[in-house]
């Protein structure tokens, strides 16, 4: 109902209730009709002038800078020349749309503030873990262990040496994710055959799982060329990732499988472990930074914990999706896809 509905239903009612009055007195038909137009013509005008000057204008104005606002105008500018026909409905709508707006950027800025939290434990527990054991081993060596054990001296800065190369992992992989979500590592594709580039990462690898007694199966059928377009570079460091954490997480005697699956415009890529799997819940989480479905494993196996988060932006930065299916005691998949060439 828009404001001038309102005005002529007050106005009726206050014109029946005066010539009510009058014929209730008067028992004059005439003059009751007469009294009932005039009333309501004087009052509705009355009204009308009321309603214009003192109220509609102003929720007119409010309207104007409650839009205009909403547009992120200035605040100088807000009262521009936005009109409507139903001011107070729509000024209603954009209030409430304007409501939920600010709740849900609330909600977003609370989730924000829970993930800065989070990142600023994680990160310095990460931090924390390998400087407390370079520190320990140094402080240990300048209490004289140089001169009283050369040999568990030489240990000592051996695993001093190891945490060290921890923490420059660690700075090096937040300064490539840092890159890529500021847009600042740029995506140089080509067309290359993505058969010789599996071999090859399969080979760097091929060592550390013999070390886990691991056997990388990559099924193929053939030599054939399989031409993809993409970040040759970077495409190899989301293999190597995927394939390495199989390794790192899979039984011992188990296998890692390796499977390329052709599309209709992409490549799907797939690598399949038998380890111990990720539970459901957990499941939607493996991409987050510092992120570990199995701490007390993951701690063992090193790394920075940033590796699958690195992996999810690149695949994303080539406008590519990647996906991650698990089931607890059989075993998980990682999988990407990748454009036809």
């Amino acid at each position: 109902m828009n404001f001038r509905s309102l005005i002529l239903i007050i106005s009726f009612i206050f014109s029946l209730a005066l010539s009510g009055m009058n014929y209730y007195y008067e028992r004059d038909l005439p003059t009751f009709l007469f009294i009932l137009i005039l009333s309501f013509v004087l009052s509705f005008s009355l009204l009308n002038y009321v309603f214009q000057k003192f109220v509609y204008e102003r929720i007119k104005a409010v309207y104007k800078l409650i839009h205009n606002l909403k547009l992120g105008k200035e605040l100088k500018d807000a009262l521009g020349d936005h009109k409507s026909e139903d001011p107070i409905g729509d000024a209603e709508k954009e209030v409430r749309d304007w409501a939920k707006q600010k709740t849900t950027e609330i909600n977003q800025l609370k989730a924000q503030e829970k993930f800065r939290k989070e990142f600023l434990s994680n990160i310095s527990h990460e931090f924390k873990t390998p400087l407390f054991a370079i520190q320990g081993y140094i402080e240990t060596l300048q209490d004289g262990m140089l001169e009283e054990n050369p040999t568990m001296a030489v240990n000592f800065l051996n695993k001093a040496s190891r945490n060290l190369d921890r923490l420059s992992y660690l700075i090096h992989d937040l300064d490539e994710i840092a890159k890529l979500e500021s847009g600042e590592v740029i995506i140089k594709k080509e067309k290359f055959d993505l058969n010789p580039l599996i071999k090859e990462t399969i080979d760097d690898l091929d060592y550390k799982a013999k070390e886990n007694n691991i056997i990388l199966n990559y099924n193929t059928k053939g030599n054939y060329p399989i031409l993809v377009r993409a970040d040759r570079k970077k495409i190899q460091q989301v293999l190597i990732n995927f394939i390495d954490n199989s390794i790192k997480y899979g039984k011992k005697g188990g296998e890692t499988h390796i499977k390329v699956l052709p599309l209709i415009d992409q490549v799907l890529i797939e690598i399949t472990d038998n380890g111990h799997g990720i539970e459901e819940k957990n499941l939607s989480r493996v991409f987050e930074r510092f992120f570990r479905a199995d701490k007390s494993r993951s701690r063992e196996v090193g790394g920075s914990g940033l590796g699958l988060a690195i992996v999810k932006h690149i695949i994303e930065a080539h406008q590519q999706n990647v996906h991650v299916r698990s089931t607890e005691g059989i075993g998980t998949t990682f999988s990407f896809t990748l454009e036809k060439a």
